[in-house]
């Protein structure tokens, strides 16, 4: 099954747009119920506009009201992991899932969970302490 996924995640990196890093990353986001999201990375000449592969593919399952996920699939030419922000923005969701990081060849670099990723993450329990 993971490698099926990180087929469809170097997919969906054939659709990066990365005119300034020339580093396309892909994304496939599952969400509880099997439902899967892909998404790629975006760049902009405003850097900062910039949206990640992560992010990209977690936009899509919200705006289709999909809120809990267990795994993301990322791959990069290095099998790099996945940035701060989206980190951020995956745990607001889905703290416990699995991120398992690939490269194009289909090598699995790494694979832990969100909350390793990201220890002490903040999220929309600590608003209310």
């Amino acid at each position: 099954m993971i490698d099926l996924l990180i087929q469809q995640a170097i997919t969906a990196s054939n659709n990066a747009y990365v005119p300034y890093s020339e580093f396309p990353v892909g994304a496939v986001l599952r969400a509880t119920d099997g439902t899967l999201f892909s998404g790629c990375n975006v760049e902009n000449a405003v850097y900062p506009v910039t949206i990640c592969a992560e992010r990209t593919a977690l936009v899509k399952a919200v705006s289709e009201g999909y809120h809990s996920f267990d795994l993301i699939v990322v791959v990069t030419r290095s099998g790099g992991s996945p940035c701060g922000m989206c980190r951020q923005m995956l745990y607001e969701f889905s703290p416990d899932m699995q991120v398992v990081m690939a490269d194009f060849k289909g090598h699995i670099h790494h694979q832990a969970s969100l909350r390793e990723l990201l220890p002490l993450g903040f999220s929309p329990i600590d608003l209310l302490e």
